[in-house]
């Protein structure tokens, strides 16, 4: 795979390149995309030869025998993160956020409360409002450079109406592959609140050297009867456009309610994104990802020492994900000056931290799976942006 390839996605209905203009003011003549997570390369070889032949075989009916499909999550789960997956634990929704949203109307009603440990992916809190539901935000700790769950404070916080937490794992934006024992000490917290588990680990694939993923089920056996776990293959092979996830339910309860809600939506998958999923799960899928990951591994030393080189600026260490944090408040800056320097003098796009709620304000998310070529520019551009402060 060459990852290196610069491939023109411009004026292909990319959310991530033609839309940067309308939202951010950069155009994608000379701009750098560096905000929706979706990658700049093609899915493996095996994604894209079932995609061909569906087409040369020319007839898209209703897709029928899901009996592959649900194999091929659990042959990735069980050789790449040593838990297994009964067929019927699993729904397959239209992303992780409907998964999200399906889970919030399920086991809440409007009113209740939703507990988020902030800075998280900015989506959570937008649905979960939408919805009628309020967010009840916990800010992490910020402790030797990295986040932690703050348990004591969090407590503190809840208003009794609160009916589940949702968490990233690992944590989008900073990027933290949670520890087994912080995700015992969060399976207490859920047990001493009466509160429900949901666990999206859409990155789980997207792990550096050195650092492991632990799954929340593998953690929190003795909790199966309030957590729900959700996966999906869209972030880790590049193929977001699928709109294919998994919602993962051991419990038989939880899966009953889960289930006539979508019954009740009269939701059920796409044919592409089922034959997708059950391509990219399998032993071509894992040998791509594993030299994904070499190559992003080589794509954020290259971002992190060069951003950590200008004054006032500090990328957080990334132990998963592709999405670099960094934090400007350094700077002396206030935010719409960092955002003027970054998209009107930079041309770059970013996610703005502020919209990841509370303790984002100062910081900026980048996203770094991009050939390096774009890497190298981008960070050329932000040493000239901010370059009065050397």
């Amino acid at each position: 795979m060459n990852f290196d390839e610069l491939i023109d996605r411009r004026g292909t209905h990319s959310a991530k390149w033609d839309m940067m203009e309308p939202m951010f003011g950069v155009s994608p003549e000379d701009g750098i995309p560096m905000w929706v997570a979706d990658m700049d390369f093609r899915p493996p070889a095996s994604v894209t030869r079932e995609l061909q032949a569906m087409i040369d075989h020319g007839v898209f009916g209703y897709f029928g025998d899901d009996s592959a499909y649900k194999a091929a999550i659990d042959w990735w789960m069980s050789t790449r993160h040593g838990w297994h997956v009964e067929p019927e634990w699993i729904f397959t929704t239209h992303g992780l956020v409907n998964g999200t949203a399906l889970c919030i109307h399920t086991w809440s009603q409007k009113g209740d409360g939703v507990v988020l440990f902030t800075p998280v992916y900015h989506v959570f809190a937008k649905i979960i409002k939408a919805a009628g539901r309020t967010v009840t935000e916990c800010p992490l700790a910020f402790r030797d450079g990295r986040y932690e769950m703050d348990f004591e404070d969090a407590a503190k916080r809840l208003t009794g109406n609160e009916k589940m937490v949702v968490i990233s794992s690992p944590h989008n934006p900073g990027g933290r592959c949670w520890s087994d024992a912080e995700l015992k000490a969060l399976g207490d917290f859920c047990k001493a609140h009466d509160l429900l588990l949901i666990s999206d680990e859409i990155h789980c694939d997207l792990v550096f050297p050195g650092q492991t993923h632990v799954p929340a089920i593998n953690a929190l056996p003795d909790m199966l009867d309030r957590l729900v776990m959700m996966t999906a293959p869209t972030k880790t092979f590049n193929i977001a456009g699928a709109h294919n996830g998994n919602v993962i339910i051991p419990d038989p309860a939880l899966r009953e309610a889960f289930g006539e809600t979508m019954m009740a939506l009269g939701m059920s998958p796409g044919s592409f994104g089922l034959r997708m999923e059950t391509a990219a799960y399998s032993p071509e899928g894992a040998a791509w990802v594993d030299e994904l990951m070499v190559y992003l591994d080589g794509n954020r030393q290259l971002f992190d020492e060069a951003v950590n080189r200008i004054p006032g600026l500090r990328s957080m260490p990334l132990e998963a994900t592709y999405l670099a944090w960094v934090d400007f408040s350094g700077t002396g800056m206030d935010s719409a000056e960092v955002i003027r320097r970054i998209e009107t003098e930079a041309r770059i796009a970013v996610n703005h931290g502020s919209t990841f709620g509370t303790g984002g304000e100062t910081f900026m998310r980048f996203n770094i799976a991009t050939p390096r070529a774009h890497v190298q520019e981008a960070v050329s551009r932000l040493a000239a942006a901010f370059g009065d402060l050397q």
